[in-house]
């Protein structure tokens, strides 16, 4: 197994340095600031030695968060991003779209690419508790007992997170089983995680404050790439992630079924939804409505180097990107589907194919 504790420190220095001079030789570098998911650092990071090596007047500079933590460095603290790819695509539409540039008075973003997709699992090793016994059938059961150490990704921070929560409201109907989310996380947080359903919508609702009481099983962590680190020191047994990540890192990988993964074309997850029951930001209420999942990427208005951004799009949705996409075991829209296709840059039009209206 690779060592992912090295790993992941190396990510987090990285991802807290802020994009510096990228001069080199006597000659200055146009950098490329590109703020992305942290499921996306392995194939982003095969993806920028590629680009590199093919543009090499170009110094990508990437760093990755939580997918809300993403948008916010956009829309909320305004930095100068060239490119901002999200675990989930209806975050741009929802954060880009509706909040202005306050120095221009646009919106951030009117289009964007839903390039790739993925499935959200369960991640563990051999040495976990329970590891012989845990399957398709009973991992709900199994993850609620108390003597085992879940990770789950903050639902305020990382699509992961809200994406857990989703899948276990998925869970009750597909299993017949309407304890199930009780049975995770009831009793387990200071302030709790509400869940209520009606005839036609499950509602799962997040607290302003997200922290477990004392001895709880379960482990919080800012996202999901957190986590990783805390599997391989025995610290968790299992951990909710995305098969691509649990792939990448040659964990141990339950699957979860088709109606429960958020992942499969032909389901319809629509029945749920995850409400921030708070101002979790300065504009708008977010909603996340259970579909597939749907990485999306875009350039902000305010990019300061949108030729190159589109450079950077154009390479991730050609052959070569979707060559090392593969090998990361990513999967990716063929082909990739565009919102307000007529917005975006005119040499990345060819790349996708509308989206389709309701």
């Amino acid at each position: 197994m690779k060592k992912l504790t090295a790993f992941l420190l190396l990510v987090l220095l990285t991802a807290g340095c802020a994009p510096g001079s990228a001069g080199g030789s006597g000659s200055t570098k146009t950098p490329l600031v590109v703020f992305a998911a942290g499921s996306l650092i392995l194939p982003f990071q095969h993806l920028e030695t590629a680009f590199e090596a093919k543009y090499p007047g170009i110094d990508v500079q990437a760093q990755l968060h939580g997918s809300i933590q993403v948008m916010r460095h956009a829309t909320e603290l305004h930095e100068p991003i060239d490119v901002v790819a999200t675990a989930d695509a209806q975050l741009i539409p929802m954060l880009m779209y509706a909040t202005t540039n306050p120095e221009t008075g646009l919106p951030y973003a009117d289009w964007y690419i839903r390039f790739a997709s993925n499935r959200l699992a369960v991640a563990y090793q051999t040495e976990s508790l329970y590891a012989d016994e845990i399957n398709a059938d009973n991992w709900y059961e199994v993850l609620s007992r108390p003597d085992i150490k879940v990770g789950i990704p903050d639902p305020r921070f990382d699509a992961a997170g809200y994406r857990t929560l989703l899948a276990f409201a998925l869970a009750r109907d597909h299993y017949q089983q309407p304890t199930i989310f009780a049975d995770m996380f009831g009793g387990d947080f200071t302030y709790p995680f509400g869940i209520f359903s009606d005839d036609s919508m499950t509602t799962v609702t997040v607290p302003e404050i997200v922290e477990t009481v004392p001895g709880s099983p379960i482990v919080i962590r800012g996202s999901s790439i957190a986590l990783l680190a805390l599997l391989e020191s025995g610290d968790l047994d299992y951990a909710f992630e995305y098969e691509s990540v649990i792939q990448q890192h040659e964990l141990e990988m339950l699957q979860l079924p088709e109606a429960v993964n958020l992942g499969a074309e032909e389901m319809d997850y629509s029945q749920v939804e995850v409400v921030m029951d708070f101002q979790r930001f300065t504009s708008v209420e977010p909603v996340f409505r259970g579909e597939r999942i749907g990485y999306g990427i875009t350039i902000p208005s305010s990019a300061p180097h949108p030729d190159e951004a589109a450079l950077f799009i154009a390479f991730l949705l050609g052959p070569e990107g979707r060559a090392i996409l593969d090998g990361d075991h990513h999967p990716m829209f063929n082909p990739a589907i565009g919102e307000n296709q007529e917005n975006m840059p005119a040499g990345l039009q060819a790349y996708c194919v509308p989206a389709e209206t309701p």
